[in-house]
């Protein structure tokens, strides 16, 4: 990672989850620049600067995506990202309401970072061990401690 200041891209189509990502993390006190986008296709627009949307510069520390999203979802979006050369090496958190095993194994399958079962809270992370390791994991590659 370049020592440029660390940030966030939200991929949420849900307004109130959005906004409780955004309460968790100033709960952290982690103040970042966090960019947001609607939908898959919206986020790839931002990383890649596509026509009429500016790219992100730098690219985002790490992507919070959702998978159950308009025109296009989580994983239609990852595997757009994975097979993208300049943005595959992105560290992606699945956020999702969804505890389905095809909905884990294919974001696994795209080499995501963590798994996260909304709503989103940090303080217990669904009381499982690989939630406090994948809590863990979103603060390093922030270089933040709690």
């Amino acid at each position: 990672m370049s020592d440029a200041q660390p940030s966030i891209l939200l991929v949420e189509d849900d307004y109130l989850d959005a906004m409780s990502v955004e309460r968790e993390l100033r709960k952290l006190k982690v103040m970042v620049p966090l960019h947001k986008a609607k939908n898959g296709r919206e986020a790839l627009a931002m990383l890649r600067g596509e026509p009429g949307t500016p790219r992100l510069n730098p690219l985002p520390s790490l992507i919070l995506l959702d998978i159950n999203m308009p025109k296009m979802n989580g994983i239609e979006f990852l595997t757009e990202l994975r097979n993208d050369p300049l943005l595959s090496h992105l560290n992606v958190f699945i956020m999702t309401t969804s505890n389905e095993d095809s909905d884990r194994l294919a974001a696994q399958s795209l080499r995501v970072n963590g798994y996260i079962v909304k709503p989103l809270t940090f303080d217990t992370f669904n009381d499982g061990a690989s939630s406090l390791d994948s809590f863990s994991l979103f603060l390093d590659l922030l270089k933040l401690k709690p």
